[in-house]
Order: C-alpha cells, then sequence, then structure tokens
C-alpha cells in the first residue's frame, strides 16, 4: 500500500481542520455527503428522483435515477470504490457536473448498450432562487446520534431530454419543475447493531414532511417532523425570493398541515398547510398529489430490500431494473418509507409545483393513527 498522500484538493484554502480533504475529522461510519433532484413535469406524467452520495469512513461511493411513468419505476443504481477524486461526481452510467456552483449543473445517465428502450437522461438544471439552509437536523436514540445533517435546498428550472421505454420526454422549463438538496453529516447506512439503545428505545411513531415549492417569483420550503405525540423536533416555514428582488426571506410561521388519505392507506390525496405571514394574517398552501415515487423501491432508501445508500457491492457494480408500482401489496415495505409526490400548489391566488415529501409510520395522535398497522378510514 502506498504511504498516504496529499488529494488535489489539498492544494485549495478550503481545509476546515489539519486533515487532508481525504479525511473526515470525525470516524463514524455512518458520515455521508450526497444530494438528490427531483425533475418532475407540471401534469404528473413523470417523476425523475436522482442523487449521488460518498461515505468516505465506508469508502463508497454510490449513485441512482429512478422514473415514474405509469405504474412502471425505471431504476438504475451504480455503486463502486471511492477514489481521492472528490470533483469527479461519476459512478458507472451516472454523472453529476457542477457547471457553476449554486447555479448550474449538468445530470447525465448513459443509455444501457443492452436495452435502447432502459432510462437515461442528459439534464440542465439552473437556479431560480438561492439556496436556502434547513434547520440544522440531529437527532437521537437515547444517548446515540444517529443522525446530524446540514442541508440547503433550491429550486429551478430544467431542459434537456429523459427517454425511457421507447419515450422521449423533452423538458421545458413552463412545463417541468427541478428541486434539489444536499446534505452531510452523519447518517446511518446498514450494518450497524444498535445495541441498547435500539432495543430499549424503538420509536413509537415517526412523522415527516419535506415541501419544496417553485412559484413563478418565489420559492417555498416548508419541513415538519414529528414524534408519535405530535413533539415537533424539526420545523421550518420560509419564502425565498430570486437574488436580483432585493427581497429577504420571509418567515412564515408554524406550520400545521391537515392531510387527506386515501381510505385504507396512508398515502396522501390532498393537504392544506396553514401558514403565516410575518403579520400573523393565515395562508393555506393548498396541495394537490400528482405523482408519487417510494423511495424504499429503487432509490436506496430504506427499508429498501435490494440495495441501500453506502452498501459495499464491489468495484464497478451496476443495476437495471423495473419495478411494476400497479400492485401495492407488491412492495409491502414501501409503506415504511418516505414517498416523494409531485405536487400542484396554490398559495394566495399563485400556483406553483413541487414535492410533497411524506412518511408516516406507527403512532402519530395529530393523525389519529394508533400503531405501525392503522391507516385511515
Amino acid at each position: 500500500m502506498p504511504a498516504d498522500r496529499p488529494v488535489p484538493l489539498d492544494e485549495y484554502p478550503v481545509h476546515q481542520a489539519p486533515l487532508s480533504m481525504k479525511h473526515l475529522v470525525t470516524g463514524d461510519r455512518n458520515a455521508y455527503d450526497r444530494c438528490i433532484f427531483h425533475v418532475f413535469d407540471h401534469a404528473g406524467r413523470a417523476v425523475l428522483i436522482l442523487g449521488l452520495g460518498v461515505y468516505p469512513n465506508a469508502g463508497v461511493i454510490d449513485a441512482y435515477a429512478t422514473l415514474r411513468a405509469g405504474d412502471e419505476l425505471l431504476a438504475v443504481r451504480a455503486s463502486d470504490a471511492l477514489t481521492d477524486d472528490r470533483m469527479n461526481l461519476s459512478v458507472g452510467p451516472l454523472r453529476i457536473t457542477v457547471d457553476e456552483p449554486l447555479k448550474r449543473i449538468t445530470l447525465h445517465c448513459d443509455p444501457d448498450p443492452a436495452d435502447p428502450d432502459g432510462l437515461s437522461y442528459d439534464i440542465t438544471w439552473t437556479a431560480e432562487f438561492p439556496a436556502v439552509w434547513e434547520p440544522h437536523h440531529v437527532q437521537r436514540r437515547a444517548d446515540r446520534l444517529m443522525l446530524e445533517g446540514r442541508r440547503f435546498v433550491q429550486a429551478g428550472h430544467v431542459t434537456g431530454t429523459i427517454r425511457a421505454k421507447g419515450e422521449e420526454y423533452a423538458l421545458t422549463p413552463g412545463e417541468w419543475t427541478g428541486t434539489r438538496d444536499r446534505s452531510w453529516g452523519v447518517r446511518p447506512i446498514p450494518g450497524e447493531d444498535g445495541g441498547r439503545a435500539a432495543e430499549e428505545h424503538r420509536p413509537e411513531g415517526f412523522h415527516w414532511l419535506w415541501i419544496p415549492v417553485r412559484f413563478e417569483d418565489r420559492f417555498l420550503m416548508v419541513i415538519a417532523q414529528e414524534d408519535a405525540d405530535g413533539h415537533r423536533t424539526l420545523s421550518e416555514a420560509v419564502q425565498v425570493f430570486p437574488e436580483d428582488s432585493g427581497r429577504h426571506d420571509v418567515q412564515l410561521g408554524w406550520p400545521q398541515t391537515e392531510i387527506r388519505y386515501r381510505p385504507g392507506t396512508r398515502h396522501p390525496e390532498s393537504a392544506v398547510v396553514h401558514l403565516a405571514d410575518p403579520a400573523r394574517k393565515p395562508l393555506e398552501l393548498g396541495v394537490e398529489i400528482l405523482n408519487s415515487s417510494p423511495l424504499a423501491v429503487g432509490a436506496g432508501y430504506p427499508p429498501a430490500a435490494d440495495w441501500q445508500h453506502g452498501t459495499w457491492q464491489g468495484r464497478g457494480w451496476t443495476d437495471r431494473r423495473v419495478y411494476d408500482l400497479s400492485d401495492p401489496t407488491a412492495h409491502p415495505m414501501a409503506a415504511f418509507g418516505v414517498t416523494d409526490h409531485s405536487a400542484r400548489f396554490t398559495l394566495g391566488g399563485r400556483t406553483g409545483f413541487g414535492i410533497f415529501e411524506h412518511g408516516s409510520f406507527g403512532r402519530h395522535d395529530p393523525s389519529g393513527f394508533t400503531d405501525y398497522g392503522s391507516v385511515a378510514p
């Protein structure tokens, strides 16, 4: 083995600790640094979700892309050994290129030579609003730090082409929207024994909403995380305006959400998010679900059974597959993971488009859910 040597990033004055940029301050195996993009049309025909992550203490880089169109979900996943070139955001057929930080990003997936009808795309994502910090996210189970993440979120328009199943989707700014999230910190990856904290402190319930919405003249971000009894552990509601508008961010109070679920499920069909302007005048964010993509199917989020982020698959691993979502019973664990819904939103006479990310597991008193088997009447 060669001796530890500097890496190209060490040439730049970006160090946060007296370490090479290849090393993290923490030795926690769960350290991560990754991104997610949502690309979706305003008619609800298609939802493309893609992301890339590195897990430095596990030595892994991986990426994924899923396209929900009709009852099918096409997935491409890739994983490899992490190298010293941290500016190279590519693995297998999937690539992300930062053309201009916080402004313009290129998203690419190579076609599959063995399957011309498989998923591929060439997309340019262009920011329309400044990136905004989400609240610092800390989650413990007993004394064990389970998650600590720093994230920013941003919205923009997309151009380019998505190809799948013999069809091409032409992405145009007036008919498609792109949102994205960047996060880094510590977040559980599979393979860890949780010990006493996991055995004796099992959560009774978890309720999560993450809602980035792009309007023509503003970007709205709403976040709410609650325990079984409704105790709020994370909360945010903020409006962000274009950089050249001269307007400051505006906080919109303590969000409260009423969700209408499909009977017999926890699948949201519509919602109203109650907000308030700085003068405490009530505002209502209306939500109409257009399309849905469960992150536990294809995208590698827990409790996915076939692949999860950060797991070592060997060098040069690539996997492509198609999932049938027409039968809800075919993927029973998807109901215990987060689902990203593309949606149409209304606010004060404006119409916008964004993602209504929702996860509700176990008991949640404000929703009337009593346990993990409880569903809407």
